[in-house]
């Protein structure tokens, strides 16, 4: 899937014009992660495996349950969409992993959500998830910033310490 065929499923899938403007900035911010996350490691002289196409696809597609709801369900309604649009399984899981620094199974079911796992696995899924977590619409903005938002909104404390935490894993690849 190239750029264009994403932004067309975003709007085909009924997603507002700010949404797709919010998963352009993601997706650039996520690929930008990404590439400084690699060339860190390679200056280290270590080597590490990251699909730069598919963490800007992931950041692309990220937000497209937004297109049905923008609660919490936003994830699985995009994994949902990803799905019936044939997607690779790749890009799904980063659709339904992203939400904050992911949801442990234990928690779903207090959110609602369907009893499973949300939590980012792969690098891929965990820059996309971070990136998301650092873009306000459009504006890419301090964690410090973001965490001060959170708590204003009363998000539950052990969200934003796993967004914290996502953010220090994230930060301890690049130099």
């Amino acid at each position: 899937m190239n750029e264009i065929e994403a932004i067309e499923l975003l709007q085909k899938s009924g997603c507002s014009d700010g949404v797709v403007e919010h998963c352009k900035t993601v997706a650039s911010y996520a690929r930008e992660i990404a590439l400084d996350i690699r060339n860190c490691v390679l200056k280290r002289g270590a080597e590490v495996k990251i699909d730069i196409d598919l963490v800007f696809n992931g950041g692309l597609l990220h937000d497209i349950g937004r297109s049905k709801t923008h609660g919490i369900f936003h994830a699985v309604d995009g994994a949902r969409i990803a799905v019936d649009n044939g997607l690779d399984k790749k890009l799904v899981n980063i659709i339904e992993r992203h939400i904050g620094a992911g949801i442990p199974e234990e928690e779903a079911a207090d959110l609602g959500l369907p009893v499973k796992d949300y939590m980012p696995l792969t690098l891929e899924e965990k820059i996309v998830a971070h990136a998301d977590n650092l873009v306000s619409g459009t504006r890419v903005v301090s964690l410090n910033e973001q965490v001060a938002r959170f708590r204003k909104k009363n998000l539950d404390e052990k969200i934003i310490q796993r967004i914290i935490g996502l953010n220090n894993e994230i930060c301890a690849m690049i130099c």
